[in-house]
């Protein structure tokens, strides 16, 4: 007993340790919590004035709920202290909902906060950025001249189609560099009217237009290494597509290959001469879809060639033989009730659905093989459900020797001495015993 009671005195000093820490902790929140909320008023009138009410509005709405909320932490505090006594698990509830709330609240204020935090610096780093936006529209103004060159030599080398994408790309650029300055000047004067969201909305369209100006320029010259990449990488698919061509002779000569070849050999001669504008990239597309589909039907026929596909004549005799095992099964089974289980049951449906599957199959090349098994994987599960009925059948016999004039009173190990008999008896026996 006296080891029950200390260590009863153990827990209960180690309890009343943690709620006077829990206590100093709720303490702590509150003053913490009071504090922050003193200090994010003073930031929200910051913000709101370096960057106006709508922005804003999201911390201004936090602080009100983290406000209204800790009243509650407040009024549970003074009920800790006031005349009343209370029990240490009430004090412990008060506490813990206390430190709850101000964590919450301290949570959701530097959520707020955070989320402004970049917007106030780039606000604050406005002259600066206008400053970095002027410079850079002045560096990509440089840069014009050489890309107009280069769209000139793409115009004078491709083809209308392949140089529409970047056709434009200068002029594009030089519209948003003038947008992007009209932009930067506009949130200069709103900044200086003590507008704040409008000079903020001004400065963030003057730098988004001058990286879409960069954007465009770069892009010309990429589409000129990307054009060469293009040209060069037709004439190796050329040269692949005509030893296709050559190779494609001692494949097996069947329908798909030979219309894989001919689209191939379009696509070839399709191809404009020596000296005339060209769009490498829709060559290139057109090309190496041909040439892929004459790879996959010169592939498919060598498979073909090395398996075999099963001939209309196996199919129809895998499905007759399907057939007349299901119907055997099926008159056995139904001749037996009551004495057939549950196994022999579903292997007799199996076998029915997987005979319908194969009807349902669309009857082009590439469902013959898998008519072939369906119809033998149904006379599979035909032929076991018939074993499946005679293992029933002989167990459900009476054991009297002599009985049903089979050999040894067994009947042999066939169905009624043979599948005709077992049908035939089967119907007898079912009526005798049903």
């Amino acid at each position: 007993m006296a080891g029950f009671w200390g260590r009863r005195k153990r827990e209960q000093e180690e309890q009343a340790a943690a709620d006077a820490d829990l206590a100093q902790r709720a303490g702590r929140a509150l003053v913490e919590a009071d504090e922050r909320i003193r200090v994010t008023k003073d930031e929200l009138v910051f913000a709101q004035a370096e960057l106006g009410e709508g922005p804003t509005a999201d911390l201004k709405d936090a602080l009100a709920s983290v406000t209204h909320h800790l009243q509650e932490a407040f009024h549970l505090n003074q009920l800790n202290f006031d005349e009343i006594p209370d029990t240490p698990e009430e004090l412990r509830t008060r506490n813990a909902r206390i430190v709850q709330l101000c964590e919450w609240a301290e949570t959701l204020l530097d959520e707020k906060t955070e989320a402004l935090a970049a917007q106030i610096a780039r606000v604050r780093n406005a002259p600066q950025i206008i400053a970095q936006v002027r410079a850079d529209a002045t560096r990509m103004r440089e840069r014009l001249p050489h890309a107009r060159a280069v769209i000139q030599r793409l115009g004078e080398r491709y083809a209308d189609s392949a140089v529409r994408k970047v056709a434009a790309s200068a002029e594009e650029a030089a519209q948003l560099l003038d947008f992007a300055e009209h932009s930067a000047d506009v949130s200069t004067r709103r900044r200086e009217a003590n507008r704040p969201e409008e000079a903020n909305l001004a400065l963030e369209t003057a730098t988004e237009a001058v990286r879409r100006a960069a954007t465009l320029v770069d892009g010309v010259e990429d589409f000129e290494i990307e054009a060469l990449r293009a040209e060069s990488t037709l004439r190796d698919v050329i040269e692949d597509s005509r030893g296709d061509l050559i190779a494609v002779r001692d494949a097996p000569q069947v329908p798909a290959v030979t219309a894989a070849a001919a689209t191939l050999e379009k696509a070839l001669a399709a191809l404009p001469a020596a000296g005339v504008k060209a769009d490498p990239f829709a060559e290139l597309s057109h090309l190496r879809e041909a040439n892929t589909a004459l790879d996959a039907a010169v592939a498919k026929a060598r498979e073909r060639a090395a398996r075999p596909l099963p001939t209309p004549q196996q199919i129809r005799h895998a499905i007759d033989d399907a057939d007349g095992q299901i119907a055997v099964a099926r008159s056995v089974i139904a001749g037996h009730r009551g004495w057939i289980g549950a196994d022999a049951r579903t292997r007799l449906a199996e076998a029915e659905r997987t005979r319908a599957e194969v009807d349902r199959l669309p009857g082009d090349e590439d469902s013959l093989e898998a008519a072939f098994h369906g119809a033998r994987r149904a006379a599979q599960l035909a032929s076991e459900a018939l074993q499946l009925a005679q293992r029933d059948i002989d167990s459900s016999r009476p054991q009297d020797p002599g009985w049903g004039g089979g050999r040894g009173g067994r009947g042999g190990d066939n169905i009624m001495g043979g599948i005709l008999g077992g049908v035939i008896l089967g119907g007898l026996l079912g009526d005798m015993f049903d």
